[in-house]
């Protein structure tokens, strides 16, 4: 009886593992080290940011850091107008997109498609190179400094969810949309009842994406707004100086600490979401 032949020890294929493991783990350790050095010099005195030489870990847990970075500035005012911001904006934004995916899906109407093609072209176009012309517009409109600007914007939607929700929304059966008609539903009814509750993901995704965004944004409120509307990015970079002018470095880090870990924490409960809305979106459409 001749025996199984053995096969050959899979060395090339432990040694591309090896090195695949090797490459993620660079490139992890690449985008850990930043965060790993905020996280510890949040935790430091500033006298002790300043000796030299340099001290990598903190001698003890400074934990001063975080209590004056939530009372040298009205920390929780600044971060309820950012939350307002981003809700308003990102609310507005992510029903406009979907109800505009949602026509661009079903609906088949003459230049469908060469207006769809403006919408992805917009994709290209730089967010900053729009900037200047907004604020002539707003300013012309009397609504700076003001919210208003977020909710035009808003109600104007997003070219990318607009995509996003349009390749979702193209994957759904034509027969369910059959059958909603003969039941009497027109295209809002349609739209409201039958599509938006079945696209849980995309909506997570846009919501989340979208909500990060505005939470982090600093240029718009720097332009639109004045110190007193203005939201926490913008006081993270102005509000904590010394009596001399200078910037307190380890102050600053805290309040970026407690201001990140909404994100963070939103991240984390939602990342499931996120994948799983951009994979469904798929590429096929009608």
């Amino acid at each position: 009886m001749i025996g199984r032949r053995k096969q050959p020890f899979p060395i090339n294929r432990i040694m591309g593992r090896l090195a695949a493991y090797g490459s993620l783990f660079l490139v992890s350790l690449l985008i850990a080290v930043p965060l790993i050095w905020l996280l510890i010099t949040a935790f430091k005195p500033q006298t002790e940011y300043m000796s030299y030489p340099i001290q990598f870990l903190p001698s003890r847990l400074y934990l001063d850091n975080f209590v004056q970075a939530l009372t040298m500035i009205p920390f929780f005012k600044y971060a309820g107008q950012s939350l307002f911001l981003a809700l308003t904006h990102t609310i507005l934004t992510v029903i406009t997109s979907a109800m505009a995916g949602f026509a661009f899906a079903r609906f088949n109407v003459a230049a469908r498609n060469k207006l769809f093609m403006i919408i992805i072209a917009m994709l290209i176009v730089p967010g900053i190179v729009l900037q200047i012309p907004q604020f002539i517009v707003f300013s012309r409109l009397r609504l700076i400094p003001s919210y208003w600007p977020w909710v035009l914007w808003g109600l104007a939607g997003s070219p990318f969810y607009i995509f996003l929700f349009r390749q979702f929304f193209a994957a759904f059966p034509r027969e369910l949309e059959d059958a909603a008609e003969v039941d009497g539903c027109g295209p809002f009814r349609m739209f409201w009842s039958i599509f938006l509750p079945n696209a849980k993901p995309v909506l997570a995704t846009a919501f989340m994406l979208n909500f990060a965004a505005q939470w982090g944004d600093y240029i718009s409120p720097l332009l639109f707004l004045n110190d007193d509307q203005t939201t926490l990015a913008v006081k993270l970079n102005t509000g904590y100086l010394s009596p001399h002018g200078q910037s307190l470095t380890t102050i600053i880090l805290a309040a970026v600490v407690l201001y990140a870990l909404p994100l963070v924490v939103m991240f984390f409960v939602g990342q499931k979401y996120i994948l799983k809305g951009i994979i469904t979106t798929g590429l096929s459409g009608r």
